[in-house]
């Protein structure tokens, strides 16, 4: 297992220990420099004869692979190329994405890695972070001392059962912890020798998987109940013994597992989902760009959620929460968020299977008032006609769900309607924005969870904002390192929804587009990271540290992606 250390010399010059000779340089990605090696290091470390004559600069290698990556049209083909890049050199690998985070974004991360998940096993060339199985049982300590790093402090975990909207991936989840902790390292700076990606390959339920004679994944059913209990329970405690500074980011859990692994351990390590709290940050960070345009105060809104899982929970609690701190209480904060799932409204007069629904149930006495009583339809359309909603919100994972009539019916009763489509992968969007738009007249505003291109209407082309969760889990994760928090709190998320909202310009509100562009998420990274600093200090669960010193302890901490000089090792 490696150290990654990284020195000064005596002008100050930050130097690079490397205890790798010949070849094996060359293999390892954390230390390939390729054809940037200068000739001084070439003899130094066995590599003469090993490379080509010329001496290139990081730039000449970025064009050189930009080029190549330009030439493939496939989005699934650029993500292999991506791949393969950093596997051979990830410091170059970083640079590029930096560079290009606009145009490379969707193809490391939503929608392309959901298709890169499907075809995991075919597409396979080199296996990164770890997997635990059921075999492991007992010994996951041991497992974990085969991390290719010493010091991790930021782990992503799935257990591969609801990637995306997609569902059980089996072991092609592990394209997802690969992704997120990809845009941690290029948005957050947070260095890739610090983090590790986690697979619990419990098994699939996916008949095809199982099938496939090329699956790579644990072929046998899931495991489920107790010894499922038992295996993460020892997964967390063997990070808690072996790695006590790291940070874990729950991914792709199914919701109720997730809502209760968050609940039981995010007091025992600092830890949080991505999927419940994340998506409900940058969802809040929307609706109050949308108040900016409106003119009207989020205290004035009502927003109707489709769809109870995850993420829906998780939007409802942190817009409450919010509500509830801006003034609102009893019946009018039950009538300001309102869910409806798969049964229709969700209310507190029918039965609830799922315990972390209950608390988020409409008060019987309320619905009736808005005319949806038990004894009265409680569909959508239903709900969006009582409640009369200024926002509408879709995290069912149903393509088309928000229809031409059910919109018009919005926008009848509102000026500028905020829709809010936010299923991942685009084919499972509850909307098409460009629908949405014509059906409105031009007056809707609307944010997706995955890109959809420009909008042309009426003359006028509108952006349309990606909900993207990559605007807020890479700053809520630097800020909890920097602040080496000890719990991820709900008002760290609460902080990064309101910095997220203030970073959306008049420009980008202007051309309809509630979320900034994806060109500042560095910027807005770090400004999210800061305000996390803050809230931890002045919650208790982060260390004492003044307010002009944060500012510089968050841009220490963010990797810049370059290549140092070498000494021997």
């Amino acid at each position: 297992m490696d150290t990654y250390t990284i020195i000064r010399d005596t002008s100050g010059q930050a130097r690079l220990r490397v205890p790798y000779r010949g070849s094996a340089l060359l293999r390892h990605p954390m230390y390939n420099k390729g054809t940037a090696f200068t000739r001084d290091e070439r003899v130094t470390f066995c590599l003469a004869g090993l490379l080509p004559d010329a001496v290139m600069t990081m730039e000449h290698q970025s064009r050189r692979f930009y080029d190549n990556v330009l030439r493939k049209d496939d989005p699934l083909e650029k993500y292999i190329g991506l791949a393969a890049l950093q596997d051979r050199n990830e410091t170059l690998f970083y640079r590029v994405l930096i560079d290009h985070l606009e145009e490379f974004l969707p193809i490391v991360y939503t929608p392309t890695v959901g298709r890169a998940c499907q075809e995991f096993s075919h597409i396979f060339r080199r296996a990164r972070g770890l997997w635990i199985t059921p075999e492991h049982r007992g010994r996951v300590h041991e497992v974990l001392r085969n991390a290719p790093f010493d010091d991790v402090r930021l782990i992503v975990v799935t257990d591969n059962e609801r990637i995306l909207g997609l569902g059980d991936q089996g072991a092609g989840g592990m394209g997802i912890p690969v992704g997120k902790l990809a845009i941690y390292t290029a948005v957050a700076g947070i260095h890739p020798a610090q983090t590790l990606p986690v697979s619990l390959d419990v098994g699939t339920d996916n008949p095809e998987l199982r099938q496939d004679d090329l699956y790579l994944g644990c072929r046998r059913s899931r495991l489920r109940g107790p010894e499922y209990d038992d295996l993460v329970d020892e997964f967390v405690r063997a990070v808690k013994s072996r790695w006590p500074k790291a940070l874990l980011q729950w991914e792709d859990f199914k919701k109720g597992v997730a809502f209760r692994l968050l609940a039981r351990y995010r007091t025992l390590l600092p830890s949080f989902n991505d999927d419940i709290q994340g998506t409900a940050a940058v969802t809040l960070a929307g609706m109050l760009a949308a108040c900016r345009i409106t003119g009207a105060p989020l205290s004035r809104q009502r927003a109707v959620i489709l769809g109870a899982g995850a993420a829906g929970v998780g939007i409802a609690k942190l817009l409450r929460d919010t509500l509830a701190r801006r003034g609102l209480q009893g019946e009018a904060l039950a009538e300001a968020c309102v869910l409806v799932d798969s049964r229709g409204l969700l209310a507190d007069d029918r039965e609830i299977r799922d315990e972390y629904k209950r608390p988020f149930a409409c008060p019987a006495a309320v619905a009736a008032r808005l005319g949806l009583g038990s004894d009265r339809p409680r569909d959508l359309a239903a709900v969006v006609r009582a409640v009369k909603p200024t926002i509408l919100v879709g995290t069912s994972g149903q393509p088309g769900v928000f229809d031409g009539s059910l919109v018009r019916d919005m926008a009848s009763r509102i000026e500028r309607p905020v829709i809010m489509p936010l299923s991942n992968p685009t084919s499972k969007s509850e909307a098409i924005p460009a629908d949405l738009l014509e059906w409105t007249g031009g007056r809707a505003l609307v944010a997706t969870g995955s890109p959809f291109s420009p909008v042309r209407h009426a003359g006028r082309t509108i952006r349309i904002g990606q909900g993207n969760n990559a605007f807020v889990f890479p700053g809520v994760g630097l800020g909890c390192l920097v602040a080496h928090a000890t719990e991820v709190t709900e008002a760290m998320f609460a902080a990064a929804a309101e910095c997220l909202s203030q970073a959306v310009t008049d420009g980008d509100l202007a051309a309809g587009n509630l979320y900034p562009d994806i060109t500042s998420l560095r910027r807005v990274t770090r400004s999210i990271a800061e305000a996390v600093v803050r809230t931890a200090r002045d919650a208790g669960v982060g260390r004492p540290i003044d307010d002009d010193q944060i500012n510089g302890a968050v841009a220490e901490a963010m990797w810049e992606p370059c290549y140092l000089p070498y000494d021997p090792a």
